[in-house]
């Protein structure tokens, strides 16, 4: 019986030829399987679950590692051509401003260009560590995809049959808003904010930023703005559970301008035009999530008409 137990489909095997030779056979859709073949149930202990979790992190983080390397290898061409690109005059984003000025016949009234400027390293091993920390930054953003589709991979297993359709396809509309988030921060909010830090002048005294700093500034000006780009999944989500309606978002409109402009001050510098550029685009996916808070509460509206006339 032990065997058997262990071995459910070993006992199916030897059941067949005897019911097949039985003068009181019954034929193969009369089998009853389940009262051949005992019922194995896996049901998944706290300890299953944590095991599979980390299972989930470990390849969301050799995703990382992997990414990390590369960027890490490829140091030169990550530095020049992508970190330190704002603070060049040839930017794509100063030529653009510049090319619509004279397309607009402003000539050169809007063009606007970083100051040339070096930076320093004071502390003894700061290119090296400041190197290794821009690989895993860009190891981050660039895996965000697989990482958040490892998590989701976790998740989805203990949802219902209904919150898996409603959750269809948020991993690659997630890594979208993220990905344009981030791109919007290096493309416009960068520019602006390092042609403003990097001009800002005191009399009698030379702007020299470290290295390690200017990383941070680009940090700061890109990833929070992958995270903010989140808000109408974020809004999705809530006005499905009834948490948020789009009648509540109108009502505090006001209020979350004001909390827009003190996030879009909190992730730029002290300058009213890139506070502005974050914040306009910000109140925008606000007005995007009252949108889909409205179409969600349509379609909830139907289905309950349409259940009351069942």
């Amino acid at each position: 019986m032990q065997f058997a137990n262990h071995h459910p489909q070993i006992l199916y095997l030897i059941s067949v030829p005897y019911i097949c030779t039985n003068s009181k056979a019954m034929l193969p859709d009369q089998i009853d399987v389940d009262q051949v073949v005992p019922k194995v149930e896996k049901e998944m202990s706290f300890l299953d679950h944590l095991e599979e979790l980390r299972w989930h992190l470990v390849r969301a983080i050799l995703s990382i590692v992997v990414i990390a390397v590369v960027i890490f290898l490829a140091k030169d061409f990550v530095f020049d051509s992508i970190i330190f690109a704002p603070k060049y005059k040839d930017f794509i984003t100063y030529r653009a401003i510049c090319n619509l000025s004279h397309a607009i016949g402003l000539g050169d009234s809007i063009c606007f260009f970083p100051p040339d400027f070096n930076f320093i390293t004071p502390v003894l091993g700061e290119l090296f560590i400041t190197h290794i920390k821009t690989s895993i930054m860009l190891g981050v953003v660039l895996s965000f995809p697989y990482i958040f589709w490892e998590i989701w991979r976790f998740v989805r297993p203990g949802l219902y049959e209904k919150e898996r359709t409603v959750t269809r396809g948020v991993v690659l509309i997630c890594s979208t808003l993220f990905l344009l988030g981030v791109l919007f921060g290096y493309f416009v909010i960068s520019p602006f904010a390092v042609t403003f830090l990097a001009g800002y002048q005191i009399q009698g005294v030379t702007a020299t930023p470290s290295l390690s700093s200017y990383v941070n500034y680009m940090i700061m000006f890109t990833v929070p703005a992958g995270l903010v780009f989140e808000l109408p999944m974020v809004v999705y989500f809530l006005a499905k559970v009834g948490l948020v309606t789009a009648d509540f978002m109108r009502r505090y409109r006001r209020h979350s301008i004001v909390i827009i402009l003190a996030v879009a001050a909190i992730v730029t510098p002290p300058d009213v035009m890139t506070q502005f550029l974050i914040g306009i685009p910000l109140y925008l996916l606000y007005e995007a999530s009252i949108f889909i808070a409205v179409r969600i509460e349509k379609k909830q509206a139907a289905k309950e008409m349409a259940l009351e006339k069942k």
